[in-house]
């Protein structure tokens, strides 16, 4: 049986209280932390296997709890991602059915058909700080609420179209005369630590179990870091890509044109170098975010509700920053729709990895279970605590669907990637199992015509299930 918002907030409103070792909450609910980043690529965590980058805290995280190594966002109707992501996420609903309800959000929030609602209903003390980037009110969401930010920090036009061979560099990613992450004297990252880090002293007094929703805006750009921080990666010391291009072919048909912010980071045609100075700056600010990490876990470990409380990690989407010639996440590629996600709790696995695929969404449903929650009727991701738990062997999908605008999408299953370009009429396929960069396109070989095929009928069969408004008759194969 399925429940409305309504049915929920009446099954609420009388929780009983009992004390135990972490003090008086409702009876059997756990804490949840949940720490959200921005733009973080699934290859940035050193313990996920990059040998570049310095993430002791990640690391951290990936051998306290369970790791989930093929997460995905579903995609976006917006150049700005994590727009469609984080609507995403805080109404459980797909994609498209996102998107109808956006410029809505506020009366979502008041019909209680919001992450937060759901978790103040059951009896939890809620707490937000960081970005936002959504239309409904996030100080009447949360119960607790400081320094929200926008979608990201104000940028400058020397941070983009650089660095260029033989000219000057204008741009200092540790210069706070640039503002950006450095706005109001002191980094962004630092400021949403310290608020969590009061956040947890003032939950250990609290009678009710907490919900924090942590949400950094780091590392997207513009990536700026402490001197102590970009000294960390010399740009030649920075290995190059193997899938690096000068400029990815189909750019201007798929929504990817050099005119997109994003795109204009970095001068066209990319070069070697210029993407080595990105890759080290992008680094430099993940392991500053990592240190603001490593201090709320301290504070949490110091916590008298450490015991009872769950952490879930993840990012809202990727991000390029060079590979396939692209540098932002409007794409399909693995490095731009694949974050990290990782589960930390009472009972939960250490060190183990789960290679099934998730969307990074399926948080909210899996916290609404953890606080004893049913599902509501809206919310189309499915809770992770069946895998976690090994109650379940296989995954809730069949095959990862992705959309960008009504230029891109893709299905990807059995270890094979089809990804459509509509208005350029092209197919890409690619066998990410065993090419996982994604060099080698196969839509070409007609060995592979059958597996183009099926892959076809999945990603009709998903564009119906989540509402897609975009026909794909006559790029599609029919048969």
């Amino acid at each position: 049986m399925r429940f409305t918002a309504a049915m929920i907030l009446v099954l609420f409103t009388s929780q009983a209280f009992t004390w135990g070792a972490d003090g008086l909450q409702p009876e059997n609910k756990p804490n949840i932390l949940f720490l959200l980043t921005d733009d973080q690529a699934v290859d940035t965590i050193r313990a996920m296997g990059n040998s570049e980058i310095q993430t002791p805290n990640f690391d951290r995280l990936v051998a306290a709890g369970t790791t989930f190594t093929h997460c995905y966002n579903m995609g976006s109707w917006s150049p700005a991602v994590c727009i469609a992501s984080r609507s995403m996420l805080l109404t459980g609903r797909s994609v498209w059915r996102a998107q109808s309800i956006y410029e809505t959000g506020e009366q979502e929030r008041q019909a209680g058909r919001w992450w937060p609602a759901y978790l103040k209903a059951a009896g939890y003390r809620t707490y937000m700080t960081g970005k936002w980037h959504l239309k409904a009110s996030s100080e009447k969401s949360f119960d607790v609420v400081r320094h929200v930010r926008p979608g990201m920090p104000k940028d400058t036009s020397e941070g983009y179209n650089r660095p260029q061979a033989g000219k000057p560099d204008l741009w200092s990613p540790s210069d706070v005369k640039f503002g950006g992450f450095w706005e109001g004297g002191k980094h962004w990252s630092e400021i949403v630590a310290d608020d969590t880090v009061d956040y947890l002293k003032q939950a250990a007094s609290e009678v009710a179990p907490f919900f924090m929703y942590v949400a950094f805006n780091a590392p997207h750009d513009p990536r700026q870091s402490p001197r102590e921080f970009v000294e960390m990666y010399p740009p030649g010391n920075v290995s190059s890509l193997v899938n690096f291009l000068p400029e990815y072919p189909f750019k201007d048909l798929i929504g990817c044109e050099p005119t997109l912010r994003d795109e204009k980071l970095a001068p066209f045609p990319r070069t070697a170098d210029a993407i080595r100075v990105h890759r080290a700056e992008y680094y430099a600010i993940v392991s500053h975010l990592d240190r603001q990490i490593g201090r709320i876990l301290d504070a949490l470990n110091e916590s008298v509700k450490a015991k009872n409380t769950w952490i879930f990690f993840t990012s809202d989407h990727g991000l390029a920053v060079g590979r396939h010639g692209l540098v932002g996440k409007q794409n399909l590629y693995e490095h731009s729709i694949r974050v990290p996600f990782v589960a930390v709790g009472p009972k939960v696995p250490a060190a183990e990895k789960i290679d099934l695929p998730i969307y990074m969404q399926d948080v909210m449903p899996t916290v609404l279970e953890l606080a004893g929650i049913p599902k509501p009727d809206h919310v189309e991701f499915h809770s992770l605590l069946p895998l976690i738990e090994k109650r379940q062997a296989k995954s809730s999908y069949d095959g990862i669907y992705g959309a960008y605008l009504q230029l891109q999408r893709m299905v990807e299953a059995d270890g094979y990637k089809l990804i459509v370009y509509p208005k350029a009429n092209r197919l890409r396929l690619y066998h990410v199992e065993a090419d996982p960069f994604e060099m080698m396109d196969l839509a070409e070989d007609p060995q592979f015509s059958p597996r183009i095929i099926k892959l076809a009928k999945m990603l009709r069969r998903v564009q119906k299930e989540t509402g897609d408004p975009l026909s794909l008759v006559g790029v599609l194969p029919e048969k």
